[in-house]
């Protein structure tokens, strides 16, 4: 198997890193979390922000988007929130006796579902087909999104009032999910200071083009995965499917979403392989959220990455060889 030419490589890391700098000036301490959505914005993944509100969960998707120069959409859900108000409806025109499309805001090239779980499940499910398909349907007519196409939504806990629990379904196909967290105290001391004098987000320009992003995803799907690889990536999954721990196990769409995001760290590192490292780096943020567990695992407190950790220490990796079948 043949990769990308090696410039694909070269320009990757300083560019991807220029970013997480920029996108630090207004995100503070948070630059592992900016790097994981890059890593989901080069597999073409989308991202599920889950926190409880004010920690910049909007905010790090508005700044993405305005160092991206991309075109954004904001969808603020709400439990009156209708389908027709994501994806867009038909307008009758008296004057010419026609239906004109006014597009919805899910025809951005960068959306923000902000606190997606307070809408009803019928709202919800109108992402379905945007999520999996890059298009939406209304009125029977089909609409292609425009590209590249991400989603990041924002959820707040369950047990906040007015959420409703996003669907096994709708949580397959977001691509991984992060936690915020709180900044440290030195941290929200500094984000104060810069905040102070200014707007940050107002002054933002574009640091990466559209066209950059699209080749850099071109180039992460070509990254080498060596059999072993996936073996051991078929092996966690299959384990968990039968794990008494467990009442829904890893799909086929989290083990190649697994897969795509090993792809996209090692490119991020300046790799055209991948190694095992990459594997177990990138496990809990995009498999975690993808296991349902029973309910006496729920009891004693036991959360889904811990599961993921432990099967990943039973992988076993037979014949190894990263840069088999590379040519240089």
């Amino acid at each position: 198997m043949s990769t990308s030419p090696k410039q694909d490589y070269d320009f990757a890391p300083d560019l991807l890193q220029q970013m997480i700098a920029r996108v630090s000036t207004v995100m503070v301490g948070k630059d592992t979390e900016i790097r994981r959505v890059l890593l989901a914005m080069l597999c073409g993944g989308h991202v599920l922000l889950e926190d409880v509100p004010g920690v910049g969960k909007t905010l790090l998707v508005r700044t993405m988007a305005a160092c991206m120069g991309c075109t954004f959409g904001r969808i603020q859900f709400t439990y009156d929130l209708m389908p027709a108000d994501i994806t867009g409806t038909s307008v009758y025109l008296p004057h010419t006796g026609s239906f004109e499309f006014r597009p919805g805001p899910i025809l951005s090239q960068m959306v923000l579902a902000d606190e997606i779980n307070r809408a009803s499940p019928r709202t919800q499910s109108a992402l379905l087909e945007a999520m999996e398909e890059r298009k939406i349907t209304v009125d029977g007519v089909t609409y292609p999104l425009p590209r590249p196409f991400l989603l990041l939504a924002t959820q707040n806990p369950l047990h906040f009032e007015g959420t409703y629990r996003l669907p096994e379904a709708q949580l397959d196909r977001f691509f991984m999910r992060l936690s915020l967290g709180y900044p440290a105290p030195e941290q929200e001391v500094e984000l104060l200071s810069r905040m102070q004098s200014s707007q940050l987000l107002e002054h933002m320009r574009p640091i990466m083009l559209v066209e950059e992003m699209e080749a850099m995803q071109q180039a992460v799907r070509n990254i080498y995965v060596d059999d072993s690889i996936k073996q051991a990536m078929v092996q966690v999954a299959d384990t968990s499917r039968h794990d008494p721990r467990l009442q829904l196990g890893i799909s086929p769409r989290g083990t190649l979403a697994w897969m795509n995001a090993s792809q996209a760290e090692a490119y991020m590192n300046g790799r055209s392989y991948v190694i095992p490292g990459d594997m177990k780096e990138t496990a809990p943020f995009v498999l975690a959220h993808r296991i349902v567990l029973s309910h006496a695992s729920l009891l004693v407190g036991l959360r889904g990455e811990d599961v993921i950790q432990e099967l990943l220490k039973q992988v076993v990796l037979l014949g190894f060889h990263p840069r088999k079948g590379i040519q240089s």
